[in-house]
């Protein structure tokens, strides 16, 4: 077509791009800023190769911090130390120094009667007798289905959990408290730190709804410091995982992403080392 003809509307759509582009260009930096890889680690090591892909990115990336949620039976399970398999794989996460693990604990919306998440939080304490030679021991509690809505009862809730596990001996490290409501909470249930949760899991969504309106409406409403924000996304296109999570940088310090669209805390997928790989690229 000769450009001296081109119909007005294709013009305006080009016009359109170059703005956006523009715009994009000015308010979004060049280098994403550093973030951590946070791992819902929710497969079972049924053997020593169960975990390899992230024993492999871990020792290849060693300037990339790994943030990972060990979660034996939705929770510590029922025993006072994890079966023979976590007690053999764990020890070996704890190893790197660009390490840091987490045990997980449900909390059901704050119904979970608090007596039984105060068991688990103490469960995972006693993972770190003699840790020096057992090396089991974690450094936080990730409190999952923690709510978005604000009530009294639950902000009392999250702030006894909080107070518990930050007094818990056994819980090693910084006994680091993560929220994960999956959403931007309601600001009343979290309080600054040192009183609130270290680290908030602002989205877990597919890419999709991740880049629909409901969602970054929310986020831009109910905003939180990219430093204290956790993101988990789902579903993302393997020829979009690179640029996607140089973006997804600025939004979050601490980030999961994966190309999986089902059971995706049950695999790696074929996704896991393009997200490694961005996740270190400047």
């Amino acid at each position: 077509m000769d450009p001296r003809f081109r119909p007005c509307h294709l013009i305006k759509a080009k016009k359109h791009r170059e703005i956006m582009a523009t715009e994009t260009a000015t308010t979004i930096p060049s280098i994403a800023p550093k973030a951590s890889v946070l791992v819902p680690l929710y497969i079972y090591p049924v053997s020593d190769k169960t975990w390899q892909p992230l024993y492999e990115a871990i020792a290849a990336h060693p300037t990339v911090d790994f943030l990972v949620i060990v979660n034996p039976n939705s929770g510590p399970g029922v025993s006072f130390l994890p079966g023979r398999d976590y007690v053999r794989e764990v020890p070996k996460l704890n190893d790197y120094a660009n390490v840091t693990t987490v045990g997980y604990v449900l909390i059901d919306y704050c119904r979970r009667p608090l007596s039984d998440v105060y068991a688990d939080i103490k469960t995972y304490a006693g993972w770190a007798t003699n840790n020096e030679n057992t090396g089991l021991g974690v450094k936080g509690i990730f409190l999952d289905e923690t709510p978005n809505h604000h009530s009294t009862e639950r902000a009392e809730y999250l702030y006894a959990v909080h107070q518990h596990i930050k007094a818990m001996w056994g819980i090693l490290g910084d006994r680091l408290v993560i929220h994960n409501p999956g959403t931007p909470p309601d600001p009343g249930l979290v309080a600054p730190v040192p009183d609130g949760p270290d680290i908030v899991v602002t989205c877990e969504e597919s890419y999709d709804r991740y880049r629909g309106n409901e969602v970054q409406k929310r986020l831009k409403e109910y905003h939180y410091d990219r430093a204290r924000s956790g993101c988990i996304i789902s579903a993302v296109p393997r020829d979009e995982m690179g640029s996607f999570v140089q973006e997804l940088r600025h939004r979050g310090a601490y980030l999961f992403a994966t190309d999986l669209v089902h059971d995706f805390y049950e695999d790696f997928g074929s996704g896991w080392h393009d997200f490694v790989t961005a996740m270190e690229t400047p």
